[in-house]
């Protein structure tokens, strides 16, 4: 794989995030290359695996507009082809495992770039279900790096009220995840 792929597709995801529509096309026939790619080490009927390019490139079509442009464009890609692959599955009645396949970014980003997309995707949505105080705690101290004190001055509290504040969001998180604080 070109190690410029990740490059020249985060390029035209800006330009086509922009407005522009003369990359778009160059952006789905390079997407529909690495996705085929994929699914052809995870399926054996060539129909399933245009039938599968196809709905992943319907989903990029449709979702375009809420990618972030931070996170690699392999990796959201990945995620969505992944998804459409289980639920293709599903849709058979199939009770297979999807392994984490890296594979397909390790020539771009390295091994953990997937599995950073998703925990950042993870954490951005969690975040929006917290209130908006707790929200901007929790971004300010424990995503920007702010220190308690720093934090309290900002949001004019006292510092026991930033790390009470804090604790909550962090139990309501946890509490999402099913997992005790």
């Amino acid at each position: 794989m070109n190690p410029n792929i990740e490059q020249e597709l985060h390029d035209l995801m800006v330009q086509v995030s922009a407005g522009a529509q003369a990359p778009y096309k160059d952006l789905l026939k390079r997407i529909a290359i690495l996705v085929r790619a994929y699914l052809r080490r995870k399926l054996a009927r060539v129909e399933e695996v245009e039938d599968l390019v196809q709905e992943v490139l319907l989903a990029v079509h449709l979702k375009r507009h809420t990618y972030d442009l931070s996170p690699p464009v392999t990796a959201w890609l990945h995620a969505i082809a992944r998804y459409k692959l289980i639920d293709h599955w599903r849709r058979q009645g199939r009770r297979q495992t999807v392994d984490e396949d890296e594979a397909f970014l390790e020539n771009v980003e390295g091994p953990s770039s997937v599995q950073a997309y998703e925990v950042q995707r993870d954490v951005s949505f969690m975040l929006t279900q917290l209130p908006q105080k707790q929200r901007e705690i929790v971004q300010m101290i424990k995503l920007e790096g702010l220190s308690v004190s720093e934090v309290a001055l900002k949001m004019n509290m006292s510092e026991s009220a930033v790390k009470v504040t804090t604790h909550r969001a962090i139990k309501s998180m946890a509490k999402y995840l099913g997992e005790k604080p």
